[in-house]
């Protein structure tokens, strides 16, 4: 929606002509202030002083690689990693054996004289960082006894085995010689690990009809070296997810004969996996809005489904530009599939598949499902997405139902929910709005996860009220924006997940950020000019890896707007929002109105209001927020029109997260 026309006057006027104080008071110690008792070191609690809001932010010195603009510069560089992967997963132990042969291509530079690689299946290793740092239960969800971690059979290059030292979840490979600026080094890695029963993000479960297999960060993986922070070798704790190199790949997965797999990338070998049957079914879903059977409830572990249900397969997929691979597999899937339509920027329509693939468990999941059903889900976020922030990239998304509760990546994402529709929408909607950030826009999800989950977050708003046919509803990050600046020991967005309250994370990375973001969009910045920076900063940053500043200095120079006391307040600060309306009254010309108002918390924002006039007319006004750049209280001068005041309501849609709104109003 569009501001509200801002009818009302703010204008410092003397104070004979109005017979009122236009002109802002000055600031006083915050326990001295006329409207009732406050704590005085408040505002020293929230790390931060209204005054220093407003000074310049203290950016990083811009540079050739990253512009004062917030874009990239001409000397802007990244790395590139490829991967080709042989594996197969024992399914009767649950564990997986495999090859990769990987391609470093050094776009830096600098000169490589060692590359650091991530064993992240290390965290399961009952003695890593992550374990003995973490409560029981945050790692293997309540179960002890598991020891996993990779076994690493060899490291090789040109058939020449190469030193390593494992330091936890990472490993640094010594090279016979430095990788040149632009040079090419290859080597490769032998590689097998249990699966832990069900951790985060993968795992094994059994159901009713079989084994449901998610595996995800399961392969060694070269760490990203940038301009920035040169190696990234920040151990796998749990919380913080990861940060990876863009690369094309090519993954065989071997499996039992009976099994369905989904992966990252398209499949190249439909036809030694799938019968004709399959195969047709797959190209009509390609023509069709609404899901189409490809392996129906009661065709599950049916001959007709395969080529054949003895020995083995292998599946063979192929991706390009992505920062990871993850796949399922399962001799219990129901699979259905559509298409998506998708836009490009040259306007050109194309298709994208869709898909879900499930255990009979997952009721709310079926095509059949009066309620929609979860491809219908996909499908509404793809086409969503690509119209609100970018036009989605890839040829296809599967949605798998599993042990995992909801992770995302690159064209396929792990929703747990099973039984209720809303629940299912809601979790699909968000692991697949995390194919813009962080798989197109790749954020270091290490560092900064508000970048990742609270940007996602933010586009859930839109997309959440555009299924449901409803406005915006933020009542939840309200709520949890509140509880935080009411909290002790308060933490600010900014810090690495590893470092946060584990029950904050999802109310500071999630909800704050997505509360923040719609907060400049609806409130500060509005929706046209919002939408043409964000855009911008996308445009600007997709298949590259943005920083903070890069994202804030983006965002002011697409707007045109100074937003360092935005950035400060809610972003690196800790304090709430806590605004008050004190008196209102009629100036002695008889024409003019009054009304003052206050600022008690240690965030700034435009304040909006509602005058009800005695006559039962209302006006929406508007306070900019440079008012508290130079008081804690202010006096608004209202062009009442000879009309008395009876009512000020702050924020009278309640959108504003304001930690006590005893104090909004002011009634005659």
């Amino acid at each position: 929606m569009k501001h509200p026309v801002l009818s009302c006057l703010l204008v410092v006027v003397a104070a004979s002509m109005l017979g009122c104080t236009a002109q802002p008071k000055a600031r006083k110690p915050r326990h001295e202030l006329e409207f009732g008792p406050i704590d005085p070191a408040a505002r020293r609690a929230a790390g931060l002083d209204v005054d220093s809001l407003f000074e310049a932010m203290d950016y990083a010195a811009p540079n050739e690689r990253r512009l004062a603009s917030g874009a990239p510069g001409p000397d802007y560089w990244q790395q590139q990693v490829d991967y080709d992967i042989d594996c197969r997963i024992d399914t009767e132990n649950d564990s997986v054996h495999g090859t990769e042969h990987v391609t470093y291509h050094n776009n830096s530079p600098h000169r490589l004289s060692y590359i650091w690689i991530q064993l992240q299946q290390n965290l399961f290793n009952p003695k890593s960082i992550g374990a003995r740092s973490h409560t029981p239960g945050q790692i293997l969800h309540g179960e002890l006894t598991f020891e996993g971690g990779d076994q690493i059979g060899w490291i090789r290059s040109n058939g020449q085995d190469l030193e390593y030292h494992i330091y936890d979840t990472v490993a640094r490979i010594e090279l016979p010689a430095p990788i040149e600026p632009g040079a090419v080094f290859n080597f490769d890695v032998d590689w097998s690990f249990k699966i832990p029963p069900y951790y985060r993000r993968m795992g094994v479960e059994r159901v009713e009809d079989g084994k449901v297999f998610e595996l995800a960060q399961w392969f060694p993986s070269v760490c990203v070296y940038d301009d920035v922070h040169g190696w990234n070798t920040l151990p796998y704790l749990g919380a913080g997810e990861f940060y990876n190199n863009y690369g094309s790949y090519n993954v065989n997965i071997t499996v039992p004969a009976t099994y369905l797999v989904s992966a990252t990338g398209m499949l190249q070998n439909e036809s030694d996996v799938l019968p004709q049957t399959l195969r047709d079914r797959l190209a009509t879903a390609m023509s069709s809005d609404e899901p189409v059977w490809i392996v129906g409830a009661d065709e599950v572990g049916t001959p007709g489904t395969r080529p054949r249900t003895d020995g083995e397969m292998a599946w063979r997929f192929h991706a390009d530009m992505v920062r990871t691979f993850a796949f399922a597999a399962s001799d219990a899937f129901q699979w259905d599939a559509c298409r998506a339509t998708v836009k490009d920027k040259s306007g050109a329509q194309r298709s994208v598949r869709v898909q879900s693939f499930y255990p009979k468990e997952a009721k709310a999941w079926s095509a059949d499902d009066e309620d929609g059903g979860s491809t219908r889900s996909v499908k509404h976020s793809i086409e969503f997405y690509s119209g609100f922030v970018y036009p989605y990239a890839y040829p296809v998304m599967s949605n798998i139902n599993g042990p995992e509760d909801g992770m995302e990546y690159p064209m396929i994402v792990f929703c747990g929910a099973r039984k209720h529709s809303r629940g299912m929408n809601g979790v699909t909607d968000h692991e697949v709005g995390h194919s813009w950030f962080p798989m197109m826009v790749n954020t270091d999800e290490r560092r900064h996860v508000w970048m990742d989950e609270g940007f996602n977050t933010f586009i859930n708003v839109y997309s959440r009220a555009d299924f449901y046919h409803k406005p915006i509803n933020v009542d939840q990050h309200r709520q949890q924006t509140i509880a935080l600046a009411k909290a002790d020991n308060r933490q600010p967005i900014v810090l690495a997940p590893d470092n946060m309250w584990h029950s904050w994370l999802g109310m500071l990375g999630y909800r704050k950020t997505g509360m923040g973001l719609v907060l400049l969009r609806e409130q500060i910045l509005g929706p046209d000019r919002f939408d043409t920076a964000f855009h911008e900063y996308v445009d600007r940053w997709v298949f590259k890896s943005p920083r903070p500043d890069d994202f804030f200095r983006s965002m002011e120079d697409s707007a045109g707007m100074d937003l360092g006391w935005f950035w400060k307040g809610w972003f690196l600060g800790t304090g709430g929002v806590d605004f008050a309306v004190t008196e209102a009254g009629t100036a002695s010309n008889g024409e003019n109105g009054f009304a003052t108002f206050c600022n008690l918390g240690g965030v700034v924002l435009p304040l909006p209001y509602r005058v009800t006039y005695a006559d039962g007319t209302t006006e929406d006004c508007r306070l900019p927020v440079q008012a508290w750049a130079q008081s804690d209280v202010w006096k608004a001068v209202i062009d009442a029109k000879g009309r008395a005041i009876s009512k000020i309501q702050i924020d009278p849609d309640g959108l504003i997260p304001d930690s006590n709104a005893r104090n909004n109003v002011w009634e005659r």
